[in-house]
This record gives structure tokens, C-alpha cells and sequence, in this order.
């Protein structure tokens, strides 16, 4: 798959800078080609449509600059090795039958299907932890609920819009919920406290 540049960027206070992308693609094509980065960066922040690179000083904003603007998009051959982190889903959640309905699916075809395909951590955000996670078709894609809940629990599995993610902790949300799991998603004993950082391949599967 070909993704076109399109970026755009911006300086953000005094040590920041923002690139804009067109799309979610080209945010994560981007982001791969920034994998080597100059010593001077400090994080690089990926989200649906921008990068936000943090640098160590002022006076280093124009290299990294220019060096963003360079940077070539990376897309993944099929068969790149990426990391991958496996999740064990109980396909038990209170919106499973909505979400099969929608879908055209029978919930074992829907639970086949989520844990067949490929799923890709975009960026995160909402709460630390919670990963945004795409796949490369739109079979899952369904809307949010109409009602949001005051509560989902922790671990809970979810579908929303064309993205999948797993609730680090309990909080309102209005994604459809298909199951739940028991990874720690969120934990600030390790090394990188998030499970699912982006670029991270993840792949479900279903608990016995």
C-alpha cells in the first residue's frame, strides 16, 4: 500500500513541534521512518492525524525540523518482523450479539474474525494504557454505542468506529463491548509501563 506525504509542520512552545498528516495511514507510515531518531529528541507522540516530537532544548527545534521533514514513510513488506503481543480474550461482553448483528455475523464468525486478523497499536490515548488498534479491513468496524456507560470494566475488549482497544481500568466509555481480558495493560513497575505501545502488532485469542 503507497501513502502520500502530505505533512505539514508546526512549532509548539518552546521545545515541540507538531507534524499534521492527511491521514491515520500516513501518521503510522511516518512514524516507522522516525524509528532512528537524533539524540536530541526526547518523545515522539503519534495520534489519528498528528506527531508531537519533544526535543531537549530550543536551539534544536530547525535540525529536528528538517529532519522530519525528510523522513521517508515506512510502509511494512508482509513480511517485516514487528513484535508482537499476544492477548487472551473471554468472548463474553454485553455487546457481543449487537456487535455480530451489525456486523452480518453469527458471534462465532465475529469471534473468528477478531481474532484472525492483524491488529496494529496506531497510538494511544483516553487513559494511560488504552491503545488505539487498526486492521487492514473494515469487517469490524461499527459505530460507538448511542448510550455511553458510566462504567466499563477493567480489561474489557472493544470495538468502536475501525479501531479495537482493551480498557486498562475501569471508566465511562461508549465502545461495544465483545469481551473481556486479564493482561495488564497498564503498569508502572515495568520498564514501558504500557503493554501496547505503537507498532506493536497485537493478536487476539480466544481463552479457554
Amino acid at each position: 500500500m503507497s501513502v502520500t506525504s502530505t505533512r505539514s509542520i508546526r512549532i509548539v512552545g518552546d521545545s515541540a513541534l507538531l507534524v499534521e498528516c492527511a491521514s491515520l495511514s500516513e501518521v503510522m507510515a511516518l512514524h516507522r521512518g522516525l524509528s532512528e531518531r537524533p539524540e536530541s529528541v526526547i518523545d515522539v507522540v503519534p495520534a489519528a492525524r498528528t506527531i508531537l516530537v519533544t526535543v531537549a532544548r530550543h536551539s534544536e527545534l530547525e535540525p529536528v525540523r528538517r529532519w522530519l521533514a525528510e523522513a521517508a514513510l515506512v510502509t511494512e513488506s508482509p513480511g517485516a518482523a514487528a513484535e508482537t503481543v499476544f492477548i487472551d480474550v473471554h468472548y463474553d461482553g454485553a455487546d457481543l450479539a449487537d456487535v455480530a448483528r451489525y456486523t452480518g455475523l453469527s458471534e462465532r464468525e465475529l469471534i473468528a474474525c477478531h481474532t484472525r486478523s492483524t491488529w496494529r497499536v496506531a497510538f494511544g490515548g483516553f487513559a494511560p494504557g488504552f491503545a488505539y488498534l487498526v486492521t487492514d479491513h473494515e469487517r469490524l468496524s461499527v459505530p460507538r454505542r448511542n448510550s455511553p456507560r458510566t462504567e466499563v470494566p477493567a480489561g474489557s475488549v472493544a470495538l468502536a468506529g475501525g479501531f479495537a482497544g482493551v480498557y486498562p481500568r475501569a471508566s465511562p466509555g461508549g465502545w461495544q463491548l465483545i469481551g473481556h481480558t486479564d493482561a495488564d495493560l497498564w503498569n508502572v513497575e515495568r520498564e514501558h509501563p504500557a503493554l501496547l505501545e505503537p507498532g506493536v502488532v497485537v493478536a487476539f485469542r480466544e481463552a479457554s
